[in-house]
């Protein structure tokens, strides 16, 4: 992405924003990028923090970019700022919960957007020319981003003061107000993240820390404390206008600049937040989302911005006069919002599902139950709970952020990979959970990168029953920028995604492990035959095995004799939790893969071949691949 650029350096994850012809404001792809690196550093021992900064010399972040929710919101459309702000307050949440250290270099201006972003970090530094604000009453908006959490906490009536009339902090009113921490000159910056990265230790702070300059707010902090201490917006419109000071008559001209409703709602959410109990930076994002779901609405935002960057004419039409904002206004604005409520779920992803069949349908469901919008396609015609049925696989892959494919073997998934890759959108992420041949895998993978589409081969196991319960385990291939993508769905449908290495990683593990599965799952079943023939009984069996070095998962927690252990397809006459057919299958690939790779793999050939008979030649086809043990309990040695 040419506006931000995400790396990892030495023991550091590491994220520039490269945009400062736009003062490095935040767009909504910027945002999202953020969070995908931030998720995917969070469990990465190679990381041992995070460096956070920005190209040019003017601004670390000026705000964030509100064009296009001009654009939209103008047009009755607010879904797409609504999207935005969940999204953004979200990854505020994050920064301010990160476990890990999170440095911030915060030159220039750093305002409204910039400060959700580089204020909520570990450590937080300035330097000669940081400028930092919350002006967002200036274009009939509040502070957000977690800025009234910032603001509720500033020493005396700083945070009404600095919330109201968009002043400027210095590097030493930052540090004074709760804003930033640590003070290091702009010319020992460069030398400074050398060693965090070199070492990942944030101990190098301290050495290159200085003593704060001068905080002017400090020395005026009588005066704010005294002036902004008014319950309401006219208590302290009064108290300026009756004082003689020049302090008070700047404030007031500061006031007559910014939209009254938005400075009335700015003051009572710092007044509720001050008296909250056990504050938490989620607490004050709830509120201010509950300003911003409505502010194009039902407030001045879209006015300020037509004023300020659009028109430019700096002459906003306010909706009312500075003293004279109903109280029952503030009170619509900071109303609960019922299911509208931020709840700081991950974001809702368009996701386009190829395959409804007895695995397919059930994890489609889930996604769709956990708010994402899921389009699905099946050659049956079959579909799932609150997915959306679409004629043809490449209707269900357009507009997908990821596309999941569930589907019988490789030649099917390269076919459609060949279908839909060409109408997925560029960074978008093909997300295949068959079990197919490392081949197809790696061939589909080849497709995908040439498009500039990112991909992930990640087999399940866990069966139907873990499809409808989102308990699956996934092996997964591709990319760590893809994985991270598909990390918050593989949550949703499964208990636990390992990243197995490149393209291919995800099904040479899941058929290494099932050819694990089946070949323990007929040495379970022979071990019960051999126990009948010797007068052991099968609860003794069970109970001496489960516990001892006989351990296994085919024997713990899919016990193939009914009534012993755990309930299992033993206890429903073998019906299929896992098809012996589908066991046949992933032996085969197992088999085909070691034949490829001069890999000696007797017992896995034995097993495939067990398989083969039993379902083929046999009365398996149907069954669960436990039904071996009936198999064998009626066979002799010859």
């Amino acid at each position: 992405m040419s506006d931000i650029h995400i790396r990892t350096e030495g023991h550091a994850g590491r994220i520039t924003l490269t945009r400062p012809k736009a003062l490095n404001a935040l767009s909504y792809d910027m945002c999202l990028a953020i969070e995908a690196a931030v998720d995917r550093w969070r469990d990465d021992p190679n990381v041992a923090l995070i460096v956070l900064d920005a190209d040019g010399d003017r601004a670390f972040c000026a705000g964030g970019d509100i064009a296009e929710m001009y654009a939209t919101g103008t047009t009755g459309d607010y879904a797409y700022g609504r999207q935005f702000w969940r999204d953004e307050y979200r990854l505020n949440a994050k920064l301010d919960e990160y476990p890990k250290p999170i440095v911030s270099f915060l030159h220039g201006f750093v305002m409204g957007g910039g400060v959700g972003l580089g204020g909520h970090c570990s450590h937080r530094i300035v330097c000669e020319s940081t400028q930092l604000s919350m002006p967002e009453v200036g274009i009939g908006f509040v502070p957000d981003v977690g800025g009234t959490y910032l603001l509720a906490r500033a020493p005396g009536r700083l945070g009404e003061y600095l919330g109201m009339t968009a002043a400027h902090m210095s590097a030493g009113d930052a540090i004074h107000a709760g804003f930033a921490d640590t003070f290091v000159p702009q010319d020992a910056w460069d030398a400074l993240k050398t060693a965090l990265i070199e070492t990942g230790d944030v101990a190098h702070i301290t050495a290159a820390a200085r003593p704060a300059p001068a905080a002017p707010l400090a020395a005026l902090q009588p005066q704010i404390d005294r002036l902004f201490a008014g319950e309401g917006l006219s208590d302290i419109v009064n108290m300026l206008r009756q004082d003689d000071s020049d302090f008070a008559a700047t404030a007031l001209k500061a006031l007559g600049r910014n939209a009254p409703l938005s400075l009335a709602v700015t003051l009572e959410m710092i007044h509720r937040l001050r008296g909250s109990t056990g504050l938490t930076i989620r607490k004050a994002l709830e509120l201010e989302y509950r300003v911003s779901h409505r502010i194009m609405e039902h407030g001045d935002f879209l006015e300020g911005i037509r004023a300020a960057i659009i028109d430019k004419d700096r002459s906003p039409k306010w909706r009312h006069a500075l003293d004279k904002v109903p109280a029952v206004e503030v009170s619509k604005m900071l109303m609960p919002l019922g299911k509208d409520t931020l709840d700081f779920r991950e974001r809702a992803m368009n996701i386009g599902f190829i395959g409804l069949g007895n695995m397919g349908a059930p994890m489609a469901a889930n996604l769709a139950a956990a708010g994402h919008a899921v389009k699905g396609f099946d050659v049956a015609g079959t579909t799932a709970e609150g997915v959306t049925q679409v004629a043809t696989a490449a209707e269900a892959a357009t507009g997908a952020d990821v596309v999941i494919t569930m589907l019988p073997n490789g030649e099917i998934l390269r076919s459609v990979a060949a279908d839909i890759i060409s109408h997925m959108s560029k960074g978008a992420v093909l997300l295949d959970c068959s079990t197919v041949d490392v081949g197809s895998a790696r061939a589909v993978a080849e497709l995908a990168s040439a498009a500039d589409v990112g991909v992930l081969d990640a087999p399940v196991s866990g069966g139907i029953g873990g499809a409808a319960g989102g308990t699956l385990t996934f092996m997964v291939g591709g990319s760590p920028e893809a994985f991270a993508t598909a990390k918050p769905l593989f949550d949703i449908m499964g208990q636990k995604a390992v990243h197995c290495g490149a393209s291919g990683s995800g099904q040479a593990a899941k058929i290494c492990n099932n050819m694990i599965l089946g070949v323990t799952m007929i040495a379970t079943c022979e071990a019960f035959a051999l126990a009948d023939k010797l007068g052991l009984s099968r609860e003794a069996m069970f109970d001496v095995v489960s516990t001892s070095s006989g351990y296994s998962w085919s024997m713990n927690a899919y016990c193939p004799a009914p009534g012993v252990g755990p309930q299992s397809p033993a206890d429903n006459g073998y019906l299929p939790g896992f098809a012996a057919d589908l066991m046949l299958k992933d032996l085969r690939l197992s088999q085909q893969a070691a034949e490829a790779a001069d890999a000696d793999t007797p017992l896995g050939q034995a097993a495939t071949e067990l398989y083969r008979t039993f379902v083929e030649d046999e009365d398996g086809s149907g069954k669960d691949f436990s039904a071996m043990l009936p198999r064998l309990e009626k066979r002799g040695r010859g």
